[in-house]
């Protein structure tokens, strides 16, 4: 009798039906099944390998459950357990793998958000290179930070970024990105926590009240997560008291017996120093300096500066800046007239509508740029691209 309840259960019962006449209709079906998408050579293949996992012995099965659902990992009393070279005979350790991969990528595989962390940083420099257009900086401050921080075996600390720039310019784009490649379901991760100020915390009288929400939260996803991600939109928006109530989870860990917050990421995103970036931007443009040649030490130091200067910002004030908490500010530059026509083309290939260079050329000239006199940098960035290109639907 199956022992697996749910779908895990299903799974070894239909598993187990493809070693015998399961196999047999399964390939009468398969290629045509298939509808060419795997490739007769392909899907034959699967077969020979679920075949051989339905000729495994029940040993195997409990073998595969403590793996996998972490389910039958206690000996049977008598019953010797693996000897130090034992695997798997026939299916072998990468099929193992294979399947344990599969099962996750539809059900969660332990009581945590743990079994669901992919920390793809491999796809995640990919896809920042190909589709963050004119950020040449925060592409490398990112993947060189998460990449970092991720082999690191013992942080001192949290890992902490603070995006700067313009809005439209890819501080939530990144941030998504990073969500998407570090975690299988992204933002929908319950290791992912996403806090917009004014929507979260929009009244100044409740602070305490949000205050008291805020680190409760942090806690119980740190304890469910060995890696959680924390995204703060509109970070310049943040009430005082609220930065003060992070603080401690960002700070040199010297606890010893109380929860670990070393392993957690916090992403800080505000449109302070937007100008101070962009300035440095025009500066280059009217050297006839290529914005490429920006590098990542001047632009931070910049920006730094900027933060550091008096103001009534409470973002700027807070003790994360003062007391060195935020590892990295990854400035984002404003966008020129060819980066809003990738971000176009990018808009109709995710809807998979056809496009020309026109049509390009068309949305973005419906965009404000700025200064006045030049017309460099588009002021909304490639925010709103989506929504223009309902004007070429037929």
């Amino acid at each position: 009798m199956c022992r697996h309840p749910g779908l895990a259960c299903c799974l070894l019962l239909l598993l187990g039906g493809w070693g015998g006449r399961g196999a047999a209709r399964a390939g009468e079906q398969g290629p045509a099944a298939a509808g060419g998408a795997w490739g007769a050579a392909r899907y034959e293949a699967v077969e020979r390998h679920l075949g051989a996992v339905g000729a495994l012995p029940e040993r195997y099965w409990r073998y595969l459950a403590c793996k996998v659902w972490q389910e039958g990992c206690e000996e049977e009393e008598g019953e010797p357990g693996p000897s130090p070279g034992w695997s798997l005979p026939l299916v072998g350790q990468d099929y193992l793998a294979i399947l344990s991969a599969w099962y996750c990528s539809f059900s969660e595989c332990c009581k945590t958000g743990d079994c669901r962390i992919v920390n793809n940083v491999t796809g995640l420099e990919a896809d920042l290179t190909g589709q963050l257009h004119g950020q040449h900086v925060a592409r490398e401050v990112v993947v060189r930070a998460v990449q970092g921080f991720l082999q690191s075996p013992r942080p001192e600390k949290a890992l902490v970024l603070s995006f700067h720039g313009w809005s439209g310019t890819g501080k939530n784009f990144v941030a998504r990105m990073v969500a998407s490649h570090l975690y299988r379901d992204g933002l929908k991760s319950m290791c992912v926590k996403t806090f917009i100020s004014l929507f979260h915390f929009p009244h100044h009288t409740y602070m305490d009240s949000y205050k008291a929400q805020l680190e409760k939260q942090i806690r119980e996803t740190v304890q469910l997560c060995r890696q959680p991600l924390f995204i703060f939109d509109e970070a310049e928006k943040l009430h005082f008291s609220l930065l003060d109530a992070i603080k401690p989870f960002m700070a040199h860990y010297d606890h010893k017996g109380q929860v670990d917050y070393r392993r957690s990421i916090f992403l800080f995103l505000s449109n302070l120093g937007g100008n101070t970036i962009n300035e440095v931007a025009l500066d280059f443009w009217r050297a006839g300096r290529a914005r490429e040649e920006i590098s990542v030490e001047f632009l931070e130091q910049r920006l730094r500066l900027e933060l550091q200067e008096p103001a009534e910002n409470s973002y700027a004030h807070s003790h994360l800046i003062k007391e060195n908490l935020i590892d990295f500010f990854v400035p984002f530059l404003p966008l020129e007239y060819h980066h809003v026509k990738l971000c176009a083309r990018d808009a109709f290939l995710a809807r998979g509508l056809p496009y020309t260079e026109a049509a390009l050329d068309e949305v973005a000239r419906m965009m404000v740029f700025v200064p006045k006199e030049v017309k460099l940098f588009s002021a909304q960035g490639c925010k709103s691209i989506s929504q223009r290109i309902n004007y070429f639907l037929p």
